[in-house]
């Protein structure tokens, strides 16, 4: 029986991005890491969930995106120029390059402001034998989301773009309470994304 590997990040970089135009496009819009780094909106993600635990990064194909995330440090896959950019498809892509891996942190690549002590009490959890978890601040859940090794059937099935939001209504689901409004700031618009340049909280 083979040894399962600790948990790891998904780092979905492969959307559309219709609200704000090519979905590539908004990942790369300058953006200064929380250390402060220059860096991008996808490279701030992925270099908070770097601090915690190893990061997988799921983009559509070649690209100044992937060399980005690789230069930081990420192992990167890709759907592939013709394939569904579907969240269920990324998530499907990402899951299917790390099955030995005792569970995934699934983070989208445009929430550039989940601070590191989140990843690290989700990372936790996962890693002390939660199934789900979520982080939660005054009653409502964000981002990311983690899942044990044994949702992995579950995972790979999912279809469409709720990602794996149909899970979460498990009653297995770990709540973790934390401090931390990035859980819910997403960059959907050139307005969200000048907001949370100001907002450095």
């Amino acid at each position: 029986m083979s040894t399962l590997s600790p948990p790891i990040a998904l780092l979905l970089a492969a959307g559309r991005g219709s609200r704000f135009g090519a979905h590539e496009e908004k990942l790369l819009q300058p953006f200064v890491h929380h250390d402060g780094r220059p860096g991008v909106v996808a490279t701030a993600t992925a270099a908070t969930l770097l601090e915690v635990m190893p990061v997988l990064a799921v983009v559509h194909g070649e690209g100044p995106l992937a060399d980005a995330l690789r230069a930081l440090g990420c192992t990167v896959c890709m759907t592939g120029q013709d394939g569904p950019r579907e969240m269920s498809a990324s998530l499907r892509c990402g899951l299917q390059h790390a099955t030995q891996a005792a569970g995934w942190l699934v983070a989208l690549a445009d929430m550039p402001r989940v601070q590191p002590h989140t990843v690290r009490r989700l990372r936790d959890a996962l890693a002390a034998g939660a199934s789900m978890v979520v982080p939660v601040m005054q009653g409502r859940r964000g981002n990311p989301a983690g899942f044990a090794q044994s949702h992995l059937p579950a995972l790979l099935s999912l279809q469409g773009d709720r990602g794996a939001r149909a899970l979460l209504e498990s009653p297995a689901l770990v709540e973790i309470a934390v401090e931390d409004a990035g859980i819910f700031a997403d960059v959907d618009t050139p307005e969200d994304l000048q907001r949370l340049r100001q907002n450095r909280g």
